[in-house]
């Protein structure tokens, strides 16, 4: 990152309202209705603050794959350096879930894994086959095997989960039958597009989520 972009960052967070805003998107997602009843903003107050958080590269906007009205506010990898996560921490076995559970949640529950030498669960609302095979492949070039991985659906979750993370938004935007927080991710999905980029993509975003994730939650 050069230093004009660094100083962007660092101009937009020097405001105590876009500062909690970042820092409420450290590890969730959030729709601009959610980030409003945050924040106890008016809605013009909010857009321009937004606008500006934007505009610095600290944040982007990215429409619901589920419910097309939607979208949701995500801060990008290149800002999380810069944000320190607020979220209370929380102790145990997180859940990560997707609709199909071929993809973006085994790659981060394999991540997890990978990070802290403890199990974390993965589960789909429409749980396919198998793991999608371009997952196992790309999986294998970032150093994490999927080879053995079986999609699961949630009858299939042996035991409460301490956290519910959502990686995409169909699985976000469903009923989640768990008493548990519940943190959602608005993942683009790989498989819709099918390229290895797309694949790659979404690995690296899981892979800096996780690691923001892993300074508030305890294995």
């Amino acid at each position: 990152m050069n230093r004009p972009q660094r100083a962007a960052i660092h101009a937009a967070l020097g405001d105590e309202h876009r500062l909690q805003i970042a820092e409420a998107l450290a590890t969730t997602d959030l729709t601009v209705g959610e980030i409003r009843a945050l924040t106890n903003m008016p809605s013009n107050l909010l857009a321009h603050h937004l606008d500006v958080l934007q505009e610095a590269g600290v944040i982007e906007r990215r429409t619901s794959e589920g419910d097309r009205r939607r979208r949701y506010v995500v801060l990008t990898p290149i800002a999380g350096a810069f944000v320190e996560a607020s979220m209370p921490g929380a102790t145990g076995t997180p859940l990560f879930v997707c609709t199909a559970n071929s993809a973006r949640s085994q790659f981060a529950a394999a991540l997890w894994n990978q990070r802290t030498g403890a199990t974390s669960l993965s589960a789909g609302t429409e749980p396919s086959d198998t793991v999608n095979a371009s997952a196992v492949r790309i999986a294998s070039d970032f150093g994490l095997d999927l080879s053995g991985a079986v999609p699961h659906g949630y009858g299939e979750v042996a035991s409460p989960p301490a956290i519910v993370i959502s990686v995409c938004d169909r699985a976000g935007e469903s009923p989640i039958p768990f008493e548990a927080p519940h943190l959602h991710w608005s993942v683009p999905d790989p498989v819709a597009s099918g390229t290895d980029d797309s694949f790659r993509t979404a690995f690296r975003d899981i892979t800096s989520r996780i690691d923001r994730l892993l300074e508030v939650v305890v294995p």
